[in-house]
This record gives structure tokens, C-alpha cells and sequence, in this order.
């Protein structure tokens, strides 16, 4: 449909929610630390996929569209099936939810903050190296900017600052 409208993006409707499950199923049934992208390009280059509702929590979404009284239309696609590993993700969110309110949004905090120096995988050891190297430089060139703003003798023999 998309080629026939002469689209170059098609949305799709992936919640917050269908990112952590995806990321649960991947990490305890495919060994993967994997959850999905917000965007993409399709293998054949021709469209930009986007979720533009990623971040959002699909209890929210589903309290807006009520609220809007926006048409729900029934979804027999992935994952809305009865009895899916999906479901199981789901209900373990919520039994930790019950004990830590705010598991979701850290949960989409951590997919969003990866340190990938922190992580076993050997391809990212080359990737590694160059990303310590950044941090290295990078958290130098913090300490250097602090030194300059804050004006203090007793610490000027600590950072060298040039220029």
C-alpha cells in the first residue's frame, strides 16, 4: 500500500510496552539483548519505518483513545494472540510492577542508555575500545570545562586546561 500511495514511511503502532516484552523474550528465549528500533529503513532501502508511539505506555494509549473516543479496530496480527510467550512477558511485568511502580519507564530508560563496554559480546570489542577512548576524552574535556568555570587555585594543578 505504502509504494502504491507513493509513501516513503509507514508507522506502526509498537508501544513502550511491545518494546520491554520483545526485549524479555529476546534475552530469555533467543539469548539476545535485543528490543526494537523506533526507526528503521525496510532491507530493500525504499521506506523509513517509525513507531511513533514507542515511548508511550499502551495503558495510556488505550485511556487517550477512550478518552477521544477513538474507533478500536480488532488486531489479529502479532502478538494479540491468546496464550503467546507475549502474554507471559506481560504478566511478569506486572507481578514486578506490583513491587517497583515504575519498572516500565526504567526499563525504557535502560534500552535508551546502553553502555556497550559494559557487555560480553566479542563483535563489539573493537567498537569497545574506540567508545573508552570517547568516554576517556569525553570525561576529560567535562573535567576541563568544570576547571574553567569554577576558578579555583587549590584544584588548577589537578586538570590541565589549554587554549
Amino acid at each position: 500500500a505504502a509504494e502504491r500511495l507513493q509513501c516513503n514511511k509507514i508507522a506502526l503502532g509498537h508501544h513502550r510496552d511491545d518494546a520491554l516484552e520483545t526485549l524479555m523474550m529476546n534475552l530469555f528465549y533467543s539469548g539476545k539483548l535485543q528490543a526494537m528500533p523506533a526507526q528503521y529503513l525496510t532491507d530493500d532501502g525504499r521506506f523509513k519505518v517509525i513507531r511513533p508511539l514507542i515511548e508511550c505506555g499502551e495503558k495510556e494509549i488505550a485511556e487517550y483513545a477512550q478518552a477521544m473516543a477513538f474507533p478500536i479496530l480488532p488486531c489479529n496480527l502479532c502478538g494479540s494472540q491468546d496464550g503467546l510467550k507475549r502474554d507471559q512477558m506481560q504478566k511478569l511485568l506486572d507481578a514486578v510492577e506490583k513491587t517497583h511502580p515504575n519498572v516500565r519507564e526504567v526499563m525504557l530508560a535502560s534500552i535508551k542508555n546502553v553502555k556497550p563496554s559494559h557487555l560480553l559480546d566479542t563483535k563489539l570489542l573493537g567498537a569497545n575500545a574506540n567508545l573508552q577512548t570517547q568516554e576517556t576524552t569525553s570525561e576529560a574535556q567535562e573535567a576541563t570545562s568544570e576547571a574553567q568555570e569554577v576558578d579555583l587555585p587549590a584544584i588548577s594543578g589537578l586538570v590541565q586546561i589549554e587554549g
